[in-house]
């Protein structure tokens, strides 16, 4: 096994490891400049979950490269990001909008036109 990583492997890890640093720095900016939580929940939710998949890239192939053998091991971690971030992040923002909407918040995003169309109003209720 060689200590040494080959300069056509090193620069493209190099230059990932770098872009995937800047897109998380990009999400934590964005967590601190944006208004409210509405803006601020893009931030973490997009550019920080694609700074993490390119930080596993490069683990993938810095490894593979240094142990002479394919490793795998990251594409778990890339298939859990992949189906609990948006996941959590859309439960996140849905608890934030109900609770909005229960007190009667301003800029609350209003309910979808077929959402208050399917619900019964009070004024034609039959008890």
């Amino acid at each position: 096994m060689s200590d040494s990583l080959p300069l056509w492997a090193a620069i493209p890890i190099i230059v990932l490891l770098v872009l995937s640093g800047l897109l998380c720095l990009i999400g934590g900016l964005g967590m601190l400049r944006l208004h409210n939580f509405y803006q601020r929940i893009h931030a973490p939710a997009m550019i920080s979950t694609f700074g993490a998949f390119g930080c596993l890239f490069c683990s993938m192939l810095f490894f593979s490269l240094t142990e002479q053998r394919l490793v795998v091991h990251e594409l778990l971690i890339v298939g859990i990001l992949l189906f609990t971030a948006p996941v959590t992040a859309m439960m996140l923002m849905r608890a934030v909008v109900a609770g909005d909407r229960r007190a009667g918040r301003p800029h609350t995003p209003p309910p979808p036109a077929s959402l208050t169309e399917a619900l019964p109003s009070a004024e034609h209720s039959d008890d």
